[in-house]
């Protein structure tokens, strides 16, 4: 029996789906700061500690939430989450290219690979469309309270999220597995068939990995930001992604029709190998 041809689309939240980082829709309001005032604190425990960013304003939220007297349960996490905003198309995104990917005979299942946090996301009304949340998360008390970071997620956790999806592993806490040699034609989705998307710095390990291994990385910028478009230039140039593209995930956009051609280059790829072994 032929083996079920599935594409790996996998994301970064901030900045990719969504035009801002996921604690400024709420979160950050709701303990009375500016996002500017919020990152710059975070900033400044991370550079005067010498530490993890992401542990900082992990860190930063737990006490800033406790000092609100903002209790930080999933359900409240979730709750902000729901606040989210997402680019243009992105809420109708994974229904096209679903229903694209099957009408050519391939399985299409969504990743995210994100420095923000599972639990946000896990609110956002976009979260059911993903096989796997790869995020920073906190652990919880027996009443249900954050108390403590579980996941921290830098740009080398992410990489390490890639080899997992490369294999079939969802789980975060599995070391074992991944690091196991295993054939390639044993992998559950091969780097050739995954197309990652991401905005920025902490993205930059993962899109160089998936192009070198023969995969496709698209490099998202918000329209609205020359800056942002001049970064997404800069990363094409320097070869570390095949395309750049609009943060507009609207039928017939540049971003579909990128995406429709690399899925129909990996189906085209795998019938070739087929026939290839006689």
């Amino acid at each position: 029996m032929k083996k079920q041809l599935i594409v790996a689309l996998v994301y970064d939240f901030d900045g990719t789906l969504s035009p801002g980082n996921m604690q400024e829709f709420g979160f950050i309001q709701a303990i009375g700061k500016t996002p500017e005032e919020f990152w710059k604190m975070s900033d400044e425990i991370a550079k005067g500690q010498d530490a993890s960013n992401i542990l900082a304003y992990m860190k930063l939220m737990f006490d800033e939430a406790r000092k609100a007297g903002i209790p930080l349960r999933k359900e409240d996490f979730k709750k902000f989450g729901e606040e989210i905003e997402l680019f243009h198309g992105v809420k109708e995104w994974f229904k096209l290219v679903n229903s694209y990917g099957k009408s050519h005979g391939v399985k299409i299942e969504h990743y995210i690979n994100s420095s923000g946090l599972a639990e946000m996301i896990e609110g956002s009304p976009i979260a059911k469309e993903f096989k796997r949340i790869f995020a920073c998360s906190f652990l919880y008390n027996e009443n249900g309270e954050a108390e403590w970071p579980g996941v921290a997620v830098d740009y080398t956790a992410k990489t390490q999220f890639l080899f997992k999806i490369n294999k079939g592993i969802l789980s975060i806490r599995d070391n074992k597995r991944v690091n196991e040699s295993q054939l390639d034609e044993n992998k559950r989705i091969p780097f050739p068939a995954m197309i990652y998307f991401g905005d920025g710095e902490t993205d930059v390990p993962c899109m160089k990995i998936v192009k070198m291994f023969g995969g496709n990385s698209i490099a998202v910028y918000n329209p609205k930001s020359e800056r942002k478009r001049n970064i997404a230039k800069k990363l094409l140039r320097q070869k570390r992604v095949n395309f750049i593209c609009p943060a507009d995930y609207a039928e017939g956009g540049k971003m579909y029709e990128v995406v429709c051609a690399i899925i129909d280059k990996i189906k085209a790829e795998h019938e070739l190998k087929i026939l290839g072994q006689g």
